[in-house]
């Protein structure tokens, strides 16, 4: 019998087994019960971490990264309530903060397993937050440990590419840094990216391959390929890999879970990098331990 997955396609397994401590670090819960920020819309319907739990089940990671999603503005509530719920040792989070955001308040964050704040503006018009945001943010942020993460246009990493320059704390880029295809690597922004990487504070998230892809699931989004290659060639212990759960930018028909693990497989063919992208680097990135067992889904 056919299993039906929410807010994915197809019902089939991965094709290669996730090792013990894999991590989906990009994914989001959405969940009526929370505040929202600009039009309902917006909201997508089974996506609470109930549901996210059919989708772990699927894939075999056992670790996760819930980020605030922009229909939830900066009420993180969701996001701390979905971390509880998905287990605190082995779920972290990324909130969506003001300036004007306490020092109580991002204390009260870290403790609920918050690690980093996001600047979602690849579409100004629909953010939480805005550029001029970012800099003082990220000096109050670096002081806890946390990092920013951005999901912004390769225009706009081009565009701001001293702000970027200036700024403390780690740095992690969403969605293979949304360079254009088929010429991502002779974009301004893979150059003012790779520059940050070289100070081995700067992370990429390989993760929302049909963002950017112009050949899309039929053509099982090769044009992604050598992008992600360049990524994780730079700088191997300085990726990360994400479902990008429930695909909140497909509406109409959602990308297939297992497939786009599997292209994993494709974007790092070394079976120990890919470990590494999967365990490792986000045990340091977000802090989970370093070590891990089979049984970390089953509390």
């Amino acid at each position: 019998m056919d299993v039906s997955y929410p807010n994915s396609s197809g019902s089939r397994r991965p094709a290669s087994a996730a090792p013990a401590g894999a991590c989906d670090a990009h994914m989001h819960i959405y969940d009526g019960r929370f505040a929202l920020h600009g039009s309902p819309d917006a909201m997508v319907d089974k996506a609470t971490a109930s549901d996210y739990r059919l989708l772990q089940q699927r894939i075999g990671t056992q670790r996760t990264v819930v980020v605030q999603p922009r229909v939830h503005g900066t009420d993180n509530s969701v996001t701390l309530d979905a971390i509880r719920a998905l287990g605190p040792a082995r779920t972290r989070g990324v909130a969506v903060v003001h300036p004007d955001v306490s020092d109580a308040e991002l204390a009260r964050l870290h403790a609920g397993g918050i690690r980093g704040i996001r600047f979602t503006l690849y579409t100004p018009a629909n953010a939480a937050t805005d550029f001029s945001m970012v800099e003082p943010l990220a000096q109050r942020v670096h002081a806890l440990g946390w990092h920013v993460q951005l999901h912004w246009s390769a225009g706009q990493i081009a565009a701001h590419a001293d702000l970027l320059a200036r700024l403390p704390c780690t740095i992690v880029f969403d969605h293979l840094a949304r360079l254009p295809l088929p010429d991502a690597l002779s974009h301004p922004a893979f150059d003012v990216v790779s520059r940050l990487r070289d100070d081995g504070r700067t992370w990429i998230k390989l993760s929302g391959p049909y963002l950017d892809s112009r050949v899309g699931a039929a053509g099982g989004y090769a044009d992604t390929t050598a992008i992600a290659r360049a990524w994780v060639r730079q700088a191997p212990e300085r990726v990360v890999w994400g479902s990008d759960w429930p695909h909140p930018t497909e509406p109409a028909v959602k990308p297939d879970d297992a497939a786009l693990f599997d292209l994993l497989g494709q974007w790092v063919p070394d079976a120990a990098t890919r470990h590494r992208v999967l365990v490792d680097n986000p045990a340091l990135l977000y802090g989970f331990p370093e070590t891990t067992t089979k049984t970390e889904t089953t509390e």
